[in-house]
C-alpha cells in the first residue's frame, strides 16, 4: 500500500493526516500496541507465534506470493471488484494469515487507495493495480502488481515499465545503494520506456502493525545520499503517460486508528474495539465493517472520523487523469547487512 511523499528529500517520512491532541495521561498508540502485543504473545501458542522478527516477514513474503499468484488467476475483464476483493482476503485468511490492509483495487488513473464497499457496482476494467498486503504477528509483506484487462493489451508496455523499474530498483540493494541511487534506477527505466514516474508517490519502510514506517524510498532521483538501514521495506515504482504527479481525490473506502479516544454511540464503541483487538494500528475497510455490524456502520465510522479516531486514506489520482501501472515487493536488511526479498 503506497506512501505518499510529503516533501522534503530525507527520506524521513511525515504523519499522514492532522496531529491529533492527546489529554494528559492518555497511553500513546505506539506504546499500547507495545504493551498489548507482549500480551498476545503471552497468551497464546499457535506456531506463528512463536516466530522471530525476521521468520514473521519471511513467512509472510511465502504467503503473500501464493495469493499474488491466486489473484492472477481469479480477476478476470468485467469481474466485480467486490467479489474480487472478498476471495483474495479470503484466500489470505485460508493461508494462515491476516491481511495487512484492505486490497487496494485501482482503475486507470487512480494510481492507489481504492476498496469497493458492500454497495459498490465497480467491475474491474482497463489497468488494475492490485495492492496486497499480509502480515505474520504483525510483520508485513506489502506487494502489488498491475493487470491490462483491455481487448488489445494497450496498457502491456506502461505494466512492463513499472515492473522493469522494480527489478533495476532491486538490483541495486547489493551495492549498499544511497535512497538517490534506488530513486534513479526506477527514473531511468521508467523513462527509458517512454513514460514517466510518479514522484509523489514512494516506497517506505515497514513496521510492527505499521504500513509505512521511518523513511520514504523515491521513485526518482532526489539527491538523498543517506543509505538504507536494517529494517525491512517495500518499493513500489509507479509509471504513467501523464504529469507523474498524484493528487488526494475522494475517499477509498479505507481507515486507520489515529487515536484511542472513546466514541459515545454504541456501535461506533463496538467497531473500535473489533478494529484494535483485530488490527491494531493496520489500514481496514468501511466493507468488513459492513459485513460485520450491518448498515449502522456507516454512521459509526463517520461518529469516529469527526472525533479524530481514524483517518480516512483518499484515492490517489494522476493529475492529469492518465492511466498508471504498479508493481511492489517487500524486502528485509538483516543485521548481518543480507538483503532479503520476502514476495519474490
Amino acid at each position: 500500500m503506497t506512501e505518499k511523499s510529503y516533501g522534503g528529500n530525507n527520506g524521513v517520512r511525515e504523519h499522514m493526516g492532522s496531529s491529533v491532541k492527546r489529554k494528559p495521561g492518555s497511553m500513546k498508540i505506539k506504546e499500547k500496541i507495545k504493551s498489548e502485543n507482549k500480551k498476545i504473545k503471552s497468551e497464546t501458542s499457535s506456531d506463528d507465534s512463536k516466530l522471530n522478527e525476521q521468520d514473521s516477514y519471511i513467512k509472510a513474503g511465502e504467503i503473500a506470493k501464493k495469493v499474488i499468484s491466486y489473484s492472477k488467476s481469479l480477476i478476470k475483464p468485467n469481474m466485480p471488484l467486490l467479489e474480487i476483493a472478498q476471495k483474495i482476503e479470503a484466500e489470505i485468511i485460508r493461508l494462515g494469515a491476516n491481511p495487512a490492509f484492505p486490497v487496494n483495487l485501482s482503475i486507470d488513473q487512480i494510481a492507489a487507495h481504492y476498496h469497493p464497499t458492500l454497495e459498490d457496482q465497480t467491475l474491474a476494467t482497463g489497468l488494475l493495480k492490485v495492492d496486497i498486503g499480509i502480515h505474520i504477528n504483525g510483520f508485513i509483506a506489502d506487494t502489488a502488481f498491475s493487470l491490462d484487462l483491455t481487448s488489445d493489451n494497450k496498457y502491456k508496455e506502461l505494466i512492463k515499465a513499472s515492473e522493469d523499474a522494480l527489478v533495476a530498483a532491486l538490483a541495486t540493494l547489493n551495492k549498499d545503494p544511497t535512497f538517490n541511487d534506488i530513486g534513479l534506477a526506477i527514473q531511468q527505466a521508467i523513462e527509458r520506456k517512454g513514460f514517466s514516474p510518479i514522484i509523489n508517490l514512494c516506497g517506505h519502510g515497514l513496521g510492527e502493525y505499521e504500513i509505512h514506517e521511518g523513511v520514504t524510498i523515491p521513485n526518482y532521483a532526489n539527491n538523498n545520499l543517506n543509505k538504507i538501514e536494517k529494517g525491512a521495506y517495500a518499493i513500489e515504482p509507479f509509471a504513467t503517460t501523464g504529469e507523474g504527479k498524484i493528487y488526494e481525490g475522494p475517499g477509498s473506502n479505507i481507515y486507520k486508528i489515529i487515536n484511542l479516544k472513546n466514541p459515545r454511540g454504541p456501535t461506533a464503541r463496538k467497531i473500535m474495539e473489533y478494529i484494535w483487538g483485530k488490527n491494531h494500528t493496520l489500514p481496514f475497510s468501511l466493507r468488513e465493517l459492513q459485513e460485520e455490524f450491518g448498515p449502522m456502520s456507516r454512521l459509526a465510522i463517520k461518529e469516529l472520523e469527526q472525533l479524530g479516531v481514524i483517518h480516512h486514506y483518499p484515492q490517489l489520482i494522476e493529475k492529469s487523469h492518465k492511466p498508471v501501472s504498479q508493481a511492489e515487493h517487500t524486502f528485509i536488511k538483516t543485521p548481518q547487512g543480507k538483503i532479503i526479498i520476502t514476495t519474490k
